[in-house]
């Protein structure tokens, strides 16, 4: 049974979902950021910056997705056009559809334009809806150097608290 733990992200409290990960490999200790940057390349300048390891899921459609073997939060843009239901990007779809992907992912965190209002940042909103995840936090565009720290801080936060509680 999943364990609640509410923890302080930036100015959010964030609830998490605390799932038994006693078969996660010991490379597990550090945080593990996937995510998909589309060729304008913003949500890679933002993943850049972080001191999280990380791993970009490929450009194109075609190409075979990653499959992951440890816990990992998911960064991923707002796609395409959000009011059609195209939100969220097809690589990262293709990623998810894969069993142990989902049930590996702790986390999402958005990159959005605030220009979209209320659609800001919907692609991790229906995410971790439909993947039973949180959101950790939402930046606008590359993000800037306050978006940064306080995902460097949060980031290390969630994944102490989800591995020391888990043991």
């Amino acid at each position: 049974m999943p364990r609640h733990r509410q923890i302080i992200w930036g100015a959010t409290t964030v609830e998490t979902v605390l799932e038994d990960h006693r078969d996660i490999p010991a490379s597990a200790n550090e945080p593990v950021l996937v995510y998909f940057s589309s060729v304008s390349g913003n949500t890679h300048k933002f993943v850049d910056k972080l001191d999280a390891e990380s791993i970009r899921l490929p450009l194109r459609t075609g190409e075979d997705t990653i499959l992951m073997d440890r816990p990992f939060v998911l960064c991923i843009p707002t796609y395409g056009r959000p009011r059609s239901g195209g939100a969220v990007p097809p690589q990262v779809m293709k990623f998810l559809r894969e069993p142990k992907n989902r049930a590996l992912m702790l986390g999402v965190i958005g990159a959005g334009n605030t220009n979209f209002g209320e659609l800001f940042c919907i692609a991790a909103d229906k995410i971790a809806a439909k993947c039973e995840v949180p959101v950790l936090y939402k930046f606008e565009l590359m993000g800037t150097s306050d978006d940064v720290a306080r995902v460097n801080e949060g980031l290390k936060a969630f994944w102490t608290q989800n591995f020391q509680l888990s043991k």
